[in-house]
């Protein structure tokens, strides 16, 4: 099983090859949900790293996926810049999910 990256960006894809993961970089909502479809279909994909901005751009199909499908794993990771709020994120999922929050 291996990891695949869909990104916005060619620093990140770069910074991926390097530790051996491949992808592709798209910029548009067609071009990105077109290449998820088709990376999903590949039995030998166990998770596909989505970029920041990518996830932005059709965040109901994203999480759609993630309710009905089990695999692969789709997984958020934020581009070379860090502007992602991935951490707020979980932390009003849990909180939403337990009452409590964090």
């Amino acid at each position: 099983m291996k990891f695949y990256l869909i990104s916005d960006n060619i620093d990140t894809l770069t910074a991926m090859r390097l530790v051996g993961i491949e992808g592709e970089v798209v910029h548009e909502r067609h071009e990105f949900l077109s290449l998820l479809e088709e990376k999903k279909k590949q039995k030998d994909i166990a998770v596909i790293l989505v970029t920041t901005k990518l996830i932005e751009l059709a965040p109901d199909v994203i999480s759609e996926i993630k309710l009905k499908q089990p695999e692969p794993l789709i997984t958020e990771i934020p581009d070379r810049h860090g502007h992602s709020k991935i951490g707020e994120a979980i932390d009003g999922y849990v909180s939403e999910a337990i009452g409590v929050k964090l």
